[in-house]
C-alpha cells in the first residue's frame, strides 16, 4: 500500500530517529560531566556553561527531528489511508451482489471507514514511536549495561514486571477487539436500517421498537467498551508503580553503596554513576513503556487489518472474457437451457429455461412472485452467472465477452429506480463525462420525463441523494431516460413500469416502439396491459417456463396466463 516516495520518507524518518536517540543519549552525559565539574573545586564556571550550551543545542537538535518524523509520520499515515480506501473501493465496486451479501452492506461501509482509520493511526503512532522505542531501549541498555550490576537487574525487574503485566492484560483484551468491530457493523446496520425505512417507521409508530434495537446493539458495543477500558485502566497506576519503584530501588542501592564505602572519592563516583544511570534506566523504562502503549493500538488495529484484508482477498466472481467488438450486431438473444441456483440454496430458482429472441423483438416475462423473472434478466448483464446452461448475444457467449462490452451492449434498468445526488443531466447521462444535452432531452422525451423535468427547472435541477424531491414515477421515468441515452442494443426493462399511471406507460411503450428501432427488449412486468403487444411473451410458474407465445395464443394455450389475464382484465 505504500508508494516509492513513501518508502523514501519513511527511510528519511528512520535516520532522523536514530540521529534523535542519539541526541537524547548524548544528554545523560553532559548531565554526568557537569556533575563532575561541580564536585571539583578548581572547575571553571566558563566550562559548565559551555557544556550547558550544547546540551541545550542538542535538545533544540531533537525537538526539529521529532517534529520532522511526526510530519513524515502524519504524511505517510494519510497516504498509506488514501490507498487503501482507494484499492478497497475499486476491489468492492467489482463485486457482484453475491460478493456484497457474503459481508453486508453496513460491514463494507465500517471496514472502508472505521478499520482503515484504526490501521492509519498504528502507522501513524508506529512510524514515530515503535521505531525510536526499541532503538532506544537497547541503545540505553548498552549504556547502562557496565555501570553496576544491581542497578541492572533493578531496571530488568521493572522491565520484566512491565511486559508480564502487559501480557496478561493482551491476553484478556484481544479477542474483545474482533468483537468489538463486529458489534460495531451491527450497530451501523442497525442505524442505516433506521435511516433508510424511516417513512416506514413513523407510519407504523415503531420509533420505539427501533430505538429499542439501537439501544441492544450500543448497549452490547459500550459494555465490550468497558471490559477493555477498565482492563487498560490498569496499565497506567500501574506503570507509574514500576517507575516509582524502580526510581526508589535506585536511590536505595545507590545509598547502600555510598553508605558502604569511606573512600570520598568513591562517594562521589557512586553519586555521579548512579544520577546517571537513573537517566538511562528513565530512558530504558520510557522506551518500553511506549512500547507497551504500542501494542494497545496493535491488537485492534491487527483485527482491522485483518477485516480490510478479507475483503482485499475476496476473488471476483464475475470476470469478463476477452471479446471486445462483434462481427456482426443482430442483437441476437438465446438462453440455452439456463438454470440458476443461490449459494447454499436448495433448489434452482429458474431451470431449464430456453429462450430465443431475434434482433428488434420485444420480449416480455410475466409470472407470479418469486416465480424468477427478475433472475432471468439479471444473468443477461452478468450480474449473476447461470449455474448451468449458456446465454449467448450473436453466437457469443456472454462470459466470453469483456465486461465493459457486454454492458454497453445491454441497457439495464433495474426493478427500484437508483437516483444519484446531482443534476437531472448528471442521472442520465451517468457515466459520460462529456454529456450531450440534446441526447440527454431525447432520451428524457422518450421517458415521458421531459414535461416534469421543465417544470422542477430543466436538465441543470437538482436531484437530491436517492431522488427524496421525486415521486416514484419520475424516478422510474429518469432511469429509463438513462438507459435510452446510452443506446444499447438490447433493452433490459426488470418491472420498470410499475410506478407509471396507465397512459404514461402506453406512451412510454409506443415512443421505444418508434424511436429505438432494431433493439431488443426485454420488459418483466406484472401488467398484463403493458406486455400484451410483446413479440413474444414468456409465462414463468415455479422458474420454469409454462407459456411461451403472443397474448391471443397463450389466452388460448395457458391457463397461468389466462388467469392472470383474468385477475387484471
Amino acid at each position: 500500500m505504500f508508494k516509492k516516495s513513501d518508502w523514501i520518507l519513511i527511510f528519511i524518518a528512520f535516520g532522523l530517529i536514530v540521529a534523535q536517540v542519539y541526541l537524547d543519549l548524548k544528554l545523560p552525559e553532559y548531565m554526568e560531566t557537569i556533575i563532575g565539574l561541580l564536585r571539583k573545586s578548581d572547575s571553571n564556571i566558563g566550562e559548565i556553561w559551555v557544556t550547558g550550551a550544547k546540551m541545550m543545542g542538542i535538545c533544540a537538535l531533537s525537538l526539529g527531528t521529532a517534529f520532522v518524523v511526526g510530519w513524515i509520520a502524519s504524511w505517510v499515515a494519510a497516504s498509506f489511508a488514501l490507498n487503501m480506501r482507494n484499492k478497497m473501493f475499486n476491489h468492492i465496486s467489482k463485486f457482484s451482489p453475491r460478493e456484497v451479501n457474503k459481508f453486508s452492506v453496513p460491514s463494507l461501509i465500517t471496514r472502508i471507514s472505521n478499520d482503515v482509520f484504526q490501521v492509519k493511526m498504528l502507522v501513524t503512532m508506529g512510524l514515530a514511536v515503535l521505531i525510536k522505542a526499541p532503538i532506544m531501549a537497547v541503545w540505553a541498555l548498552t549504556k547502562i549495561s557496565g555501570r553496576g550490576w544491581q542497578w541492572t537487574t533493578a531496571t530488568g525487574v521493572a522491565v520484566g514486571v512491565m511486559l508480564v503485566a502487559f501480557v496478561i492484560i493482551a491476553c484478556v483484551v484481544l479477542p474483545k477487539f474482533k468483537k468489538m468491530q463486529i458489534q460495531t457493523d451491527n450497530l451501523t446496520k442497525v442505524a442505516r436500517e433506521n435511516l433508510t425505512g424511516l417513512p416506514v417507521v413513523h407510519a407504523y409508530n415503531a420509533a420505539p421498537f427501533q430505538e429499542k434495537k439501537f439501544d441492544d446493539a450500543n448497549h452490547e458495543l459500550t459494555q465490550t467498551n468497558l471490559t477493555t477500558g477498565v482492563w487498560f485502566s490498569f496499565l497506567n497506576p500501574l506503570l507509574t508503580l514500576i517507575i516509582s519503584g524502580m526510581s526508589l530501588s535506585i536511590y536505595l542501592i545507590g545509598a547502600i553503596l555510598i553508605n558502604g564505602t569511606a573512600d570520598l572519592g568513591a562517594k562521589a563516583v557512586y553519586s555521579e554513576s548512579m544520577l546517571t544511570f537513573m537517566q538511562y534506566a528513565m530512558q530504558v523504562i520510557m522506551s518500553f513503556m511506549m512500547i507497551v502503549m504500542m501494542f494497545v493500538m496493535v491488537p485492534r488495529a491487527g483485527v482491522s487489518l485483518k477485516r480490510i484484508n478479507e475483503v482485499l482477498k475476496t476473488p471476483i466472481s464475475i470476470v469478463g472474457g476477452e471479446k471486445t467488438s462483434n462481427t456482426t450486431t443482430n442483437n441476437h438473444v438465446v438462453f440455452k437451457n439456463v438454470s440458476f441456483r443461490y449459494p447454499n440454496a436448495a433448489e434452482c430458482v429458474i431451470d431449464g429455461i430456453n429462450i430465443e429472441v431475434k434482433k428488434g423483438e420485444t420480449v416480455a416475462i410475466i409470472g407470479g412472485t418469486g416465480s424468477g423473472k427478475s433472475t432471468i434478466v439479471n444473468l443477461l448483464p452478468r450480474f449473476f452467472d447461470a449455474t448451468t446452461g449458456e446465454i449467448l448475444i450473436d453466437g457469443v457467449n456472454i462470459k466470453d465477452y469483456n465486461l465493459e462490452k457486454l454492458r454497453n451492449i445491454v441497457g439495464f434498468v433495474s426493478q427500484k429506480a437508483v437516483i444519484f445526488d446531482g443534476t437531472v443531466r448528471d442521472n442520465v447521462a451517468y457515466g459520460d463525462k462529456n454529456p450531450d444535452d440534446e441526447r440527454v432531452k431525447k432520451a428524457l422525451r422518450i421517458a415521458q420525463g421531459w414535461d416534469f423535468v421543465q417544470k422542477i427547472g430543466g436538465i441543470e435541477a437538482e436531484i437530491s441523494r436517492g431522488g427524496q424531491n421525486l415521486s416514484g414515477g419520475q424516478k422510474q421515468r429518469l432511469s429509463i431516460a438513462r438507459a435510452i441515452y446510452k443506446n444499447p442494443d438490447i433493452f433490459v426493462f426488470d418491472d420498470s413500469f410499475s410506478a407509471l399511471d396507465f397512459k404514461t406507460d402506453r406512451d412510454l411503450r409506443h415512443a421505444l416502439r418508434h424511436e429505438i428501432h432494431g433493439a431488443t427488449q426485454f420488459i418483466v412486468s406484472q401488467r398484463i396491459g403493458t406486455i400484451m403487444d410483446a413479440d413474444k411473451i414468456v409465462v414463468l410458474e415455479n422458474g420454469k417456463i409454462v407459456g411461451l407465445g403472443r397474448h391471443e395464443e397463450l389466452l388460448k394455450t395457458c391457463h397461468v396466463y389466462r388467469e392472470i389475464k383474468e385477475s387484471q382484465l
